[in-house]
């Protein structure tokens, strides 16, 4: 959902000629709501209290769902511990002095 807040110049709100708010693109935001909550519900709960005077632009919602990749497939890999690490360099710096000779 796209959250809008109007324009304020000399603390007064901006108004097209109908006489609805312009909205202040620099200001706009956009909330993610869960599939299973209704909108306005949560529009009036999360948003509302904090933003008095703020619309929602409801011409601008997209329903999808996300699905975070990391959380679901991610396997986690235990990284080398540093005497696996200095070992491995000895080798190769023992390697690289024989190649040297």
């Amino acid at each position: 959902m796209v959250v809008e807040q109007p324009v304020i110049e000399d603390g007064e709100i901006k108004t097209d000629k109908i006489g609805n708010p312009k909205p202040d693109a620099s200001k706009r935001d956009t909330e993610q709501v869960p599939l299973s909550e209704n909108i306005d519900d949560y529009y009036e709960r999360e948003v509302r209290p904090h933003l008095s005077d703020s619309w929602m632009d409801r011409s601008k919602d997209k329903i999808g769902y996300e699905i975070n990749f990391t959380k679901y497939f991610y396997k986690f890999t235990p990284l080398r511990t540093v005497d696996e690490i200095s070992i491995e360099l000895k080798t190769l710096d023992d390697e690289i002095q024989k190649l040297l000779k």
